[in-house]
């Protein structure tokens, strides 16, 4: 496993980040697809498929089930396994489905059915949208689908449900976008082409008043709204919206569109658009953590988070040419992955 962030230069733990099976994860999603996506005889190229197999292998995933069958967070060397499991529904699909996958240390297929057992707590309706698996922030409904085109093929808890987890997305973005026209907390900005909460930076861990009323604003969390709770202080981050374009292309290119030309070179710079920004926060006389307030605009940050940039641009190229989805759909450990979980239909089944 590989610690949650490595010093860039060295190469070594980061402070005191942990190992961290998630992050492990989405590494291993590009590692396979580099692995498929090079199929050529090119030597560079077998080295390539060579490398790429030999770091998938060498993942010990039953070594993360310290309470056996979930698969634990992480691990530091200080304290050990961290107190909380994977358990439904978030981002860790696409751990369980490598972690079965796996050819040298898989999980049992206890371990998927402990993650989906855990579904039905998160199960409902949200912003008057159809009921689907709730997870607030939406990165939860993004990351595993960066890697994996679940399209047409269900495990058996969403055959139960009668839908997949492609549909499941759509309807948790269709929500953010209904509680962002309602916005029932009065916010700036807010509207039907201005939508998004996920995990990112904010402008400061402070309550101010807005609007006459005391509002807690907060630097990084996982700002969302869902079953399980609701946190939103304003701010808002284009990877909500844009990386939400396969599931609604129509309402996610409107936003990306209407965020740029509102708020123009104060929110999209050099690589794009900054992380957040919060058009509510245009407070002078508080000291930022990072980022600063620009007239008409808010606070914007400063920085770009990488976590938030990959699925902007995979995301993208799976709606605009299925790229991504259509390599991976290739390799033969996310299909025994798949297939051990339970799914079927669709391209499992041989229909592309």
């Amino acid at each position: 496993f590989y610690y949650h962030f490595i010093d860039m230069d060295g190469g070594d733990r980061f402070e005191s980040t942990e190992l961290s099976t998630v992050d492990t994860t989405l590494l291993m999603g590009g590692v396979l697809f580099a692995q498929t996506y090079y199929d050529g005889k090119d030597p560079r190229e077998s080295e390539i498929r060579a490398l790429a197999d030999k770091l998938y292998r060498e993942v010990e995933w039953p070594w993360a089930q310290a309470r056996k069958p979930w698969i634990s967070m992480g691990w530091t060397p200080e304290q050990g396994f961290l107190a909380y499991d994977w358990k439904g529904y978030n981002e860790a699909l696409l751990v369980y489905v490598l972690a079965l996958g796996s050819p040298t240390h898989p999980v049992g297929k206890d371990a998927y059915d402990a993650w989906t057992s855990t579904y039905d707590r998160t199960w409902g309706a949200v912003q008057g949208q159809q009921d689907h698996l709730t997870f607030p922030p939406l990165f939860g409904h993004q990351y595993s689908h960066v890697w994996i085109d679940f399209r047409g093929i269900t495990d058996a808890y969403m055959k139960r449900r009668g839908l997949d987890y492609f549909e499941n997305s759509r309807r948790a973005a269709l929500s953010q976008q209904a509680y962002a026209i309602a916005n029932p907390a009065g916010w700036t900005g807010y509207g039907k082409d201005v939508w998004g909460l996920t995990a990112s930076d904010g402008p400061i861990d402070a309550t101010l008043a807005f609007k006459g009323k005391p509002r807690k604003f907060q630097t990084y969390t996982a700002r969302g709204v869902g079953t399980e709770y609701t946190i939103d202080d304003g701010t808002i981050a284009p990877t909500a919206a844009a990386a939400s374009m396969p599931f609604v292309p129509e309402q996610s290119i409107a936003a990306i569109q209407a965020m740029h030309d509102r708020y123009g070179k104060a929110i999209y710079q050099q690589y794009g658009f900054l992380d957040a920004f919060n058009p509510s926060f245009a407070f002078t006389d508080v000291k930022l953590q990072h980022g600063k307030v620009v007239p008409g605009a808010g606070w914007v940050d400063g920085d770009y988070l990488g976590i938030d940039q990959g699925p902007i641009v995979l995301m993208i190229e799976n709606h605009r040419s299925d790229f991504v989805w259509s390599v991976m759909r290739r390799n033969p450990y996310i299909r025994k992955g798949l297939e051990r979980a339970g799914f079927t239909g669709g391209w499992l089944d041989g229909a592309q």
